[in-house]
């Protein structure tokens, strides 16, 4: 059987829209959940064209894997979000899409880069949710630029495995309001769940919920938590790489679990789980469905950083969780500084 015939990749694709109220804080910075969503729906929609270039089964583009995203700039209400996304690799079964999000001032045409982001997607057929189909493959610009592609490919691999297999562990419910500790700034006095009953508005063609609706209600925990940590102005300033283990169906209550796992002088990591349970199939029990950490920044009136309270450590599961966070915090410092010495 002949090899599939590499193909350009589609078109770059591009959403445009307003920021509205409702996209926003109190205090008019967009939610970077709504930027999240957005994001996925331009990968979304440029990964199935892309899948459905070739004969055989329908299918639909199915996200499993976010980069770490870093949110370069606030957005605003008022403003336009440019959200372009272009596929960049393809491995036999799975593709990677590039995003850029621009944010527009309408009233003078000045613009900037606001967010970045890689996705990963995997193409499912509409007849059988649970087959995976084959992506055509595209053709690239150089050798060097396939071999970049395929080394992303395999650290993606990898680490969603090893994320997979540590990330069973079940968050306890968020305390009782009246059970909080009396002091501020632990993790328990902060700890907060969202849950939301799966409906047909949040789902797919497959009635799988889009990854774009779980991003959006994964930082408005996040942001919660950061918010009872600071009593401030809070926004997203990056999100570490978000895997999707388990598809979420139609018909599931899904509990979105934020806690705080290390803070710095002006930034907080925060981990959000979402665990899923079946109304329908409830013998089937809860499970670990999207994990990620996401980290916030305090804000003053005028959009400055602010310093951040310490946080409260109480025993040795959130000693070992605040080493870890604070490892990751030092590596991802290193990265921007030698990414910055390139430049």
């Amino acid at each position: 059987m002949s090899a599939p015939e590499a193909r350009e990749a589609a078109s770059s694709l591009q959403l445009c829209r307003i920021m509205r109220p409702d996209d926003a804080n109190i205090v008019g910075n967009v939610h970077g959940g709504i930027i999240l969503k957005m994001i996925e729906e331009a990968g979304c929609i440029i990964g199935t064209r892309h899948c459905n270039t070739q004969n055989g089964d329908r299918c639909l583009a199915a996200l499993v894997r976010v980069e770490k995203t870093e949110f370069l700039s606030p957005m605003f209400i008022g403003e336009v979000a440019h959200v372009t996304a272009e596929i960049t690799y393809t491995s036999k079964h799975s593709l990677e899409v590039q995003v850029k999000v621009m944010a527009e001032n309408i009233l003078t045409g000045a613009k900037r880069l606001a967010n970045k982001a890689a996705l990963w997607y995997v193409p499912c057929s509409l007849q059988n949710v649970d087959k995976i189909m084959e992506v055509p493959p595209i053709k690239y610009a150089s050798a060097e630029q396939e071999e970049e592609g395929r080394k992303r490919y395999e650290t993606q691999k990898t680490d969603r495995l090893e994320t997979k297999a540590r990330i069973e562990e079940v968050v306890p419910p968020p305390p009782n309001p009246d059970d909080l500790p009396k002091e501020k700034h632990s993790v328990g006095f902060s700890q907060s769940s969202l849950i939301h009953l799966v409906g047909p508005s949040d789902c797919t063609l497959h009635n799988y919920v889009h990854g774009g609706v779980t991003m959006k209600l994964m930082d408005e925990v996040a942001g919660i938590v950061a918010a009872r940590h600071c009593n401030t102005n809070i926004v997203t300033a990056s999100v570490d790489a978000i895997n999707f283990h388990r598809k979420i169906m139609k018909g599931c209550v899904v509990t979105v679990t934020g806690r705080l796992t290390f803070v710095s002088n002006k930034s907080m990591e925060i981990e959000v789980l979402v665990d899923a349970t079946s109304l329908v199939e409830a013998e089937k029990g809860k499970y670990r469905a999207v994990s990620a950490f996401f980290t916030f920044i305090s804000l003053d009136k005028h959009n400055r950083p602010l310093p951040v309270p310490p946080l409260k450590i109480n025993g040795e599961e959130e000693q070992r969780r605040f080493e870890e966070g604070n490892a990751r915090y030092l590596h991802n410092k290193a990265k921007r500084l030698a990414e910055k010495q390139q430049q």
